[in-house]
């Protein structure tokens, strides 16, 4: 994975167009060439339009006629290296191999593929045992399906009835995977993302979630994809500490504790929470601010899973008051998006685009990019933050689905004009900086800012950050004052004398 800042997008949601058209859009001669190492391409299997944005495939293995063919995703990877996700919990209902099983029952061919109650609880399941299973949306993990013949079974949907939970363990599931893997190898797909891959493992008496089994699996998986020459992103929402025992088992891990740290340090003036993360954090991880799902709560709270009640990064009414000051900076359209207001919702997470969370305030916006940035890591930039997209009202009426309000579809006169606002050139300078600049690829160390305070005060301290990269004569400095929601960046230059960006105020 190169060293280089990430774009990740849905094909059509970017120009409105197929693979060919974001080639056009991404490499010489169009409106954003050079600016990415690498695109993660959002689901573009059949079909993109689901009941779940294309993260409940009918077919995994076959681009969306609407979007192009596989040799318009091995074209792209002429230029950027590509990633794809591999969905492991589940597929669609209306899959072929969904309709066979549901018309022929156990003589399907593919009667093992699906995950049923029994299969985990042979001897039934207790209240208990169902109260116990950690749960990412509201209801039961399973759901009555009707067979042809009249039987009925009681099949493990994770996230929604029409997402079937695919028993990974079984010889047919543990196929099915491959299968896909092979198919995104021999199509020039060098990076995949392992979606909901916490949830793909159910054991009886646990919650199901992120087992010793499931690192087991991610192991065994892994193992597959490099003897491919793939590497693996695992994406994982959870108690942060729990993130620290994932990242040291796999090869990439998500940084979600990155984004509400940001806010709350912009929100509080503070940088506190977040410099006792960069001291623990792993460092094997993709930053973000957003991506197509909402903004992470669970990944700075307490311990869900633990009745002890093990803390978080930041305390429950800090955090309560971050999420109260997301919906006050986006004029209440957050909270239409979020929680019981809209349907297939994740609990943990706040539906809201990272500029409107932060009132639309350039400033802020970009100075949370510069930290993104100068974390350690590969940054990965959401279409819609590339951009400093707002809230998608029009389309969260239309669909009902809380996560659609930053899934925005940009026209190419969209695209042309959020890139002549100030606030979006600063953002493509920054990341032109990040991909180009030696000392990224150096030490990285935060800054001791008890010397900058004129009171000596702790919390005067901690209103400042500096992060700095090192390597030999080449460095870059990001100083951030959190209080005024301003900073520069200062970062030598091949050509003469240190050079300062500024990022507002």
């Amino acid at each position: 994975m190169k060293n280089q800042v990430q774009l990740i997008t849905y094909v059509d949601r970017l120009g409105g167009g197929g693979l060919k058209a974001l080639q056009a859009l991404l490499t010489e001669g169009g409106a954003l060439a050079g600016l990415f190492g690498g695109v993660h391409l959002l689901p573009f299997f059949h079909p993109i339009d689901g009941s779940d944005a294309g993260f409940d495939p009918i077919d995994h293995t076959l681009v969306d006629p609407r979007l192009g063919a596989w040799p318009d995703v091995r074209a792209l990877t002429q230029h950027l290296d590509v990633m794809g996700d591999v969905i492991v919990n589940h597929m669609s209902s209306q899959s072929p191999q969904f309709l066979d099983y549901a018309q022929r029952g156990d003589a399907s061919p593919y009667a093992g593929l699906f995950l049923g109650l029994d299969d985990v609880f042979p001897n039934g399941a207790t209240e208990a045992d169902l109260l116990a299973i950690y749960r990412p949306r509201p209801g039961m993990p399973c759901t009555v399906v009707p067979l042809a013949n009249g039987d009925k079974r009681l099949l493990w949907t994770t996230f929604t009835p029409s997402q079937l939970d695919i028993n990974v363990q079984h010889p047919q599931g543990a196929a099915y995977l491959q299968g896909i893997l092979q198919t995104f190898a021999s199509n020039g797909i060098g990076m995949v993302r392992l979606d909901a891959v916490g949830y793909a493992i159910k054991k009886p008496g646990t919650s199901c979630f992120m087992l010793p089994e499931t690192f087991d699996f991610i192991g065994r998986f892994a193992a597959q994809a490099k003897a491919l020459g793939t590497e693996v992103l695992v994406e994982i929402h959870s108690y942060y500490q729990r993130q620290i025992e994932i990242a040291r088992q796999v090869d990439w891990v998500y940084d979600f504790a990155l984004p509400p740290l940001v806010l709350h340090a912009l929100f509080n003036g503070t940088a506190a929470p977040l410099k006792r993360w960069i001291a623990v954090r792993p460092n094997n991880a993709l930053t973000v601010l957003d991506t197509h799902d909402g903004i992470g709560i669970i990944d700075i709270g307490a311990d869900p899973a633990d009745r002890t009640g093990r803390p978080g990064l930041v305390p429950p009414a800090e955090l309560d008051a971050l999420v109260e000051r997301i919906h006050a900076n986006s004029g209440g359209t957050s909270r239409q998006a979020t929680g019981a207001a809209a349907s297939n919702l994740d609990l943990y997470q706040v539906n809201c685009s990272f500029y409107d969370a932060l009132g639309r305030n350039d400033s802020a916006y970009l100075l949370a990019r510069a930290i993104q940035f100068f974390m350690p890591g590969v940054p990965q930039v959401y279409y819609v933050g590339l951009l400093a997209g707002e809230n998608d009202m029009a389309l969260l009426a239309k669909s009902g689905v809380g996560r659609d309000i930053n899934r925005h579809h940009y026209t190419p006169q969209e695209i042309h004009a959020a890139l002549q606002r100030p606030v979006v050139q600063a953002l493509l300078a920054l990341i032109r900086l990040r991909n180009a600049h030696p000392a990224f690829g150096g030490q990285f160390n935060v800054g001791d800012t008890s010397s900058a305070s004129s009171t000596g005060d702790a919390a005067d301290s901690d209103s400042r950050l500096v992060l700095r990269w090192q390597q030999g004569e080449h460095f870059a400095e990001l100083q951030a004052d959190l209080r005024l929601g301003t900073g520069q960046v200062q970062h030598s230059h091949a050509a003469g004398p240190p050079q300062t960006l500024l990022l507002g105020g």
